[in-house]
This record gives structure tokens, sequence and C-alpha cells, in this order.
């Protein structure tokens, strides 16, 4: 009888691929991709099993933009969002899944990889489609903004950083569940690496006769990444952003870093609002959600760190 392997799934952030001021070329995301990988590699050298997922802001940010170039210059009709997330998904999981074959060529590791087009439900009566939030794609102005809200129903809010700037905003449902989670499980418990659930997943919802319908929506990448963890039994759970710990009073001069925190004290510091809603909360509920279901433990940290272990933040049930 053989020891179980552990199983980990690991949320690459957006910067995993696309950094700072760079403007998305192949060269720039191959690049970060291959940073990132070499940084994680040591898990598949310690024998886990593991899911990867990753982000896809900027990039389906770019496909929408290539979306109104085409219609307004071309004349090619516009495609949804769903399957603006599903080519997304496709091409960076192809990038991933090319850099880290490279990758563990050069560690003499033999794994299989494999990227899966993943659609995750939601629930069309989620409040988050009566209050879109999610900002998605170019900046137009007002008026570009207002024919575009009559001629396609979309919803804008007015950027705050910018004068006479308008951004398309859409749902952010919470998921609900994973069209093809067993798929994910079985695959990754055989050892085969699981590309799966890019940029939250492809939203979906079940209609009344049981057909799964398209949802003109994203999901947050982090909360799908904890749920398809809870769902398929794994261990723990990896968060790779751009900071290499969660800080207490971030960007002020009293700064702490927390490294080690159970599930009692991370409650009591979301719930003060210590950490900020557009960044650092919705990792932090990610986190949660994945140990109140069950996982071992949380892990949160910037995504070229992970290989030292002496950087990231730790969430567990209880911190001894």
């Amino acid at each position: 009888m053989t020891d179980r392997k552990k199983l980990a799934v690991v949320a690459l952030g957006g910067n995993a691929l696309l950094r700072g001021t760079q403007i998305g070329t192949i060269e720039e995301q191959e690049d970060n991709a291959l940073e990132t990988i070499e940084s994680l590699v040591f898990l598949v050298q310690e024998g886990y099993n593991l899911v990867l997922s990753h982000g896809n802001g900027p990039q389906v940010g770019n496909i929408l933009m290539r979306n109104d170039a085409g219609e307004q210059n071309y004349n090619i009709p516009q495609m949804p969002l769903d399957i603006c997330v599903a080519d997304s998904q496709g091409g960076i999981g192809y990038i991933i899944e090319r850099m880290l074959r490279n990758v563990m060529k050069k560690h003499g590791l033999n794994r299989e990889v494999v990227t899966l087009v993943t659609q995750v439900i939601v629930d069309k009566d989620d409040e988050a489609f009566s209050n879109p939030t999610k900002r998605v794609g170019r900046i137009y102005t007002k008026a570009q903004a207002d024919q575009l809200a009559a001629d396609k129903g979309w919803e804008f809010k007015e950027e705050v950083k910018q004068t006479d700037g308008w951004r398309r905003v859409v749902p952010s449902p919470k998921p609900i569940g994973i069209v093809n989670e067993k798929v994910i499980e079985t695959q990754a418990k055989l050892g085969n690496i699981v590309i799966a659930v890019g940029g939250g997943g492809i939203p979906v919802y079940i209609d009344e006769v049981g057909d799964i319908r398209p949802a003109e929506a994203v999901i947050d990448k982090d909360l799908a990444s904890s749920m398809l963890a809870s769902r398929i039994g794994a261990d723990e759970l990896y968060i790779l952003t751009d900071v290499p710990y969660i800080f207490r009073n971030y960007g002020k001069p009293d700064q702490e870093i927390m490294e080690f925190l159970d599930k009692k004290d991370t409650e009591k510091y979301l719930a003060s609002g210590e950490f900020a809603e557009g960044s650092m909360a919705p990792k932090i509920r990610a986190c949660l959600n994945f140990i109140d279901s069950g996982g071992d433990k949380s892990v949160i940290t910037e995504s070229t760190k992970l290989v030292d272990k002496k950087y990231g933040s730790k969430i567990t049930m209880e911190y001894d």
C-alpha cells in the first residue's frame, strides 16, 4: 500500500503572467509564467498532486478590446463574455502548460499536464446580477458609453481615476458548482497536473429544464479555486499574488507581517476591515472558506516567493 500523496490547488494571480506596466506581449507573459512555475516546481519534486488555476483580468480586457476593434473596423460580430473567458482559458492554459513541461524537463521530472476549459456554475438569481460591479474592457468617453448602453444594454460606471472615463461593469456572482469537477479530481489524483478554473471559470447556470446556459458575468478566481479545492478534497490551497505576506496596517508606518494565523483571528481581522475589499479581502475569504470546508492549510504569498518557505502567510484552523 502506498502513502497517499498530498493534493494542492495553486491559484496563480494576474502577475503570474502580466506585471506592473508591461503591455502584455507574448514574450513578457511567457517569461513571467516561467519565473512563477520555477518557484512552484518544488511541489512536484516533493510528490504533490497539483491543480493550477489562474487569473485572466488583463487578458480578457484585451480580448474585449479586440472585440470592439473588430466590430468597429471590420464588422466582425462581438463575442459574449463567456466566450471571451473560454478564449482566455485556452490561451493562458497553453502558456502555463508549455512552460511547466519545459521546467519539469529541466529538473528531470516526468508528469503529464492537461489544460481543461472549465465551466463554473452560478445561481441565475444571485443578487450580483442586479448589481453589476466588476469593471471589464476598455475605458470609453461618456458619449460612447451612453451609445453602447443604448445599443447593447450594457451598464457602465465612471472611472474614479480618469476624467470623463467610463467602463463597462458586469455581475460577479458566487460560484456554486463546477461542471467537470470529477474529471479534475480523478486526473489530479492519478498524478496528472491539471490547469483548470482559469479566470474563475466560464460562468454558466442551469435553466428550468436542466440545460447549461451561459451567464454574462465573471467569477472571482480565488473563490472558484477555493471551492474547487474543497470539492476535490485538496489538503492545501495556495493563493499567489504580488505581496510576500498578509500585512496588518498595510502601507502604514506600523505595517506588520502576519505570517501565522488561525481561523478565529483571521475572521476577526476581516470583520474589522483590516483587509481591503479591492485586493486582499476576497483572498482571505477564499482561504477561510477552504479551511471551513476541511482544508488543512491556506497560504498567501508572492508568486516568486513560494519556493522559499520562510515567506508566505499561513492560515490554519488552529495555530499552535
